[in-house]
């Protein structure tokens, strides 16, 4: 498809929206399920307007010049005020629903080389805080320095807004991929922490899609329920990773070691399998 700089604006409601859903990405609903019928269809204008909303949450959620002052003030104070930490970790989020969006509607289903590996940077550089990792800290928060100067910063910002939107075979292609990738993972009793590291990812990348949808579409009850649904496994997994991650900074080996995956995250896991027409195999 063509590659345009023109991209659509939304209300500040709509923004609002999505920020509300993305906040909501890990919270833990036991009581809700999913339609009969997953069906994850999208034209080529809601290909090109979910894009346009995830990269407006992108650029207009915060400037490249505050991101670089919290990454200073967290080299210099690991233990700077919790407001502080919840701004960084927001604006980690809107990097993080744009690298999704990259891969689902991109017409090469990958993120752009430097925004992606800015967005695997601010994650380090997170953990490395939370963990009171301080050469890691410094690390990361060297190379985050240099990802956020000017030049860079611009000319990522150049290569988002003329990135190639997939047609919507490529678009439905992908996704039929992600679900047999997720089957073939589920397939398998244990796990290594980069095999739910993987799980993991594959339902981030689905959220966010509905997340987006159902910000878009406030009337569509079905991208509420599913969102809703997948932000608990994403709840449930993302709790188990910290504990695995907080390990291996620690010099552990839990990440490592095949594991048995949760039983409730792997029964919500299959019974998506099941409502996306996938079985999961024994």
């Amino acid at each position: 498809m063509t590659c345009k700089s023109y991209w659509k604006k939304f209300s500040a409601e709509t923004v609002q929206a999505l920020f509300v859903a993305v906040e909501d990405d890990d919270r833990i609903k036991a009581d809700i399920s999913l339609p009969p019928v997953i069906d994850m269809q999208c034209s080529v204008e809601g290909i090109r307007d979910n894009y346009a909303l995830c990269l407006q949450f992108w650029e207009d959620g915060f400037t490249r010049q505050e991101l670089l002052q919290l990454v200073k003030s967290f080299q210099q104070d690991p233990q700077i005020a919790a407001t502080t930490r919840m701004r960084y970790k927001y604006i980690r989020a809107r990097y993080k629903h744009l690298r999704f969006a990259q891969h689902l509607y991109g017409e090469k289903h990958q993120s752009n080389r430097l925004f992606h590996t800015t967005t695997v940077a601010l994650g380090h550089f997170q953990d490395a805080y939370r963990n009171g990792n301080q050469r890691q800290l410094e690390q990361y928060g060297n190379w985050l320095k240099l990802l956020l100067s000017k030049p860079v910063w611009s000319w990522v910002r150049f290569a988002l807004r003329h990135t190639r939107m997939a047609n919507e075979q490529g678009f439905n292609a992908y996704h039929l991929e992600q679900m047999r990738r997720l089957q073939q993972l589920v397939s398998s009793p244990e796990l290594t922490g980069l095999q739910f590291h993987n799980v993991r990812k594959i339902i981030s990348r689905q959220v966010s899609f509905y997340d987006t949808l159902r910000s878009i579409e406030p009337g569509n009850i079905q991208a509420r329920q599913i969102s809703q649904f997948l932000a608990a496994i994403n709840g449930l997994m993302g709790d188990r990773h910290d504990v695995m991650v907080a390990d291996k900074l620690a010099g552990g080996t839990s990440y490592d070691q095949p594991s048995l995956l949760d039983s409730d995250i792997r029964q919500r896991l299959e019974l998506l399998l099941s409502r996306s027409g996938i079985t999961a195999d024994r």
